[in-house]
């Protein structure tokens, strides 16, 4: 018999669009779903828990369409030489560290970032993985960590040819490999994407053989794409084609794929994204800090390309890289008015679109049938909330407030701000840091 939860005396916010306000309902969790919303004297007991959520908004768990759990134990780190240009910054930085990653680094980085995403109220999250000398078992040890967060992730692994054709056979069957387990397991917190870093850093027959393997897994692909300058610079003078170019001529980009960044595009660009309805993962924290550039989301929205929100790695709290985004955009247009829809559409409409694809059936969302992945979050409005108001709610009010209660899959994660899984939050931290000083003086 399934644990039946009722969920009463909050305010509930839907998402989706329009995101509705709904007042004086009550919401009843089955066999991790969301069974009935209603009145709560028109849902009969009994129920092995009640959540009494007055002073409480009930909303959907965040989605995170791109990230990198690999990047958390760099928190700190001081050692790399100053970065002039991205270049610089993958050359001092981020290739140095994958390239001393071990498998227990992997999965205590996946470990501490989920802890954190379960504090956040982010449920569901498209990780980005590389590690070059530690790939074989990489997304196992990574999905281990998933399992014992009781969170849900996509994973994928991150091919390349900067370190060679051999390492690049390697990401290419860890992908197949993790991808043929989730297709057999069918597990509901792991699905799989096909992993590249980038067309600058690929070779055409590593991005055949590539494209050959995901048709044959019947997957999409999770690819940077034009993330700075330097990328299209580089596909121009060697392909004579811009990345997005060049990534549709090899078959990558279409509905199952997503394109993280998307900052240097032309207009031909952006319309074969939107023709071929590939998913764009806007990362704007990520994006200031590497001095990139910030994707125009306007120009991208307004001719039909799906654009969701991500975070890099920078940070798993969603509701915050959602407001950095509203204003990341204003100074790009340089138009203080401009984008407010065009933001909370990529966190509250694409987002749990994402989600609701890669797993095949409702996820970030609140409605009967969809999966429940809830949180509550400590607030009291200060102005009427309501369907005209929420939006404004959500980025302006709610991104500030404290998550209380944290539910995936119907499991209660955290409650009273206090964790309820089986994972020892000290304890792993110390084991974390003693990984990270033996990390960084390998780096």
């Amino acid at each position: 018999m399934s644990t039946r939860i009722l969920i009463h005396n909050g305010t509930i916010l839907t998402f989706g669009a329009p995101c509705r306000v709904l007042e004086g309902q009550a919401l009843l969790i089955e066999a991790g779903r969301i069974a009935r919303i209603a009145s709560r004297e028109a849902i009969p007991g009994p129920f092995d828990k009640v959540i009494d959520a007055g002073g409480q908004v009930l909303m959907p768990g965040l989605v995170n369409a791109h990230m990198h759990f690999y990047s958390t134990l760099v928190r700190g780190l001081g050692k790399m030489a100053p970065s002039a240009n991205f270049q610089e910054v993958l050359d001092h930085l981020w290739w140095r560290l994958d390239r001393q990653l071990s498998l227990d680094d992997v999965e205590v980085s996946a470990q501490v970032i989920l802890l954190e995403a379960i504090r956040k109220g982010t449920t569901t999250l498209v990780d980005h993985h590389a590690s070059p000398h530690a790939i074989t078992g990489s997304l196992d040890r990574i999905a281990q960590a998933v399992k014992a967060s009781g969170l849900r992730a996509c994973l994928c692994y991150e091919v390349s040819d900067r370190d060679g054709a051999a390492i690049a056979t390697e990401g290419l069957e860890e992908n197949t490999r993790f991808a043929q387990r989730c297709a057999a397991d069918r597990d509901p917190q792991l699905r799989a994407l096909f992993g590249l870093h980038a067309a600058f850093t690929l070779s055409d027959a590593t991005l055949d053989r590539a494209a050959a393997l995901g048709r044959d897994l019947g997957i999409g692909f999770h690819v940077h794409v034009a993330e700075a300058a330097s990328d299209v610079a580089v596909n121009l003078q060697q392909h004579g084609l811009t990345p997005t170019a060049r990534l549709q001529a090899h078959g990558l980009l279409g509905p199952g794929s997503i394109a993280a960044h998307a900052v240097h595009m032309t207009d031909a660009d952006i319309d074969l994204l939107a023709a071929s309805n590939t998913f764009v993962a806007h990362n704007p924290q990520s994006n200031l800090n590497n001095a990139v550039g910030i994707a125009d989301l306007l120009k991208l929205t307004t001719r039909g390309v799906r654009v969701g929100l991500g975070t890099d790695a920078m940070t798993v709290n969603m509701l915050e890289e959602a407001r950095v985004a509203l204003w990341a955009q204003h100074l790009r247009q340089e138009n203080p008015s401009c984008g407010f829809m065009e933001i909370a559409n990529t966190l509250f409409v694409r987002n749990p679109e994402l989600a609701s694809q890669l797993w095949g059936f409702p996820l970030g969302t609140i409605q009967e049938g969809a999966a429940a992945d809830l949180i509550l979050v400590d607030y009291h409005p200060p102005t009427p909330l309501n369907g005209d108001t929420v939006l404004g709610h959500l980025i302006f009010g709610l991104s500030q407030a404290t998550v209380d209660t944290t539910i995936c899959a119907g499991r209660v994660l955290m409650e009273g701000k206090r964790l309820a899984i089986d994972l020892d939050e000290a304890e792993l931290a110390a084991r974390s840091r003693a990984l990270a000083e033996r990390l960084w003086d390998r780096f």
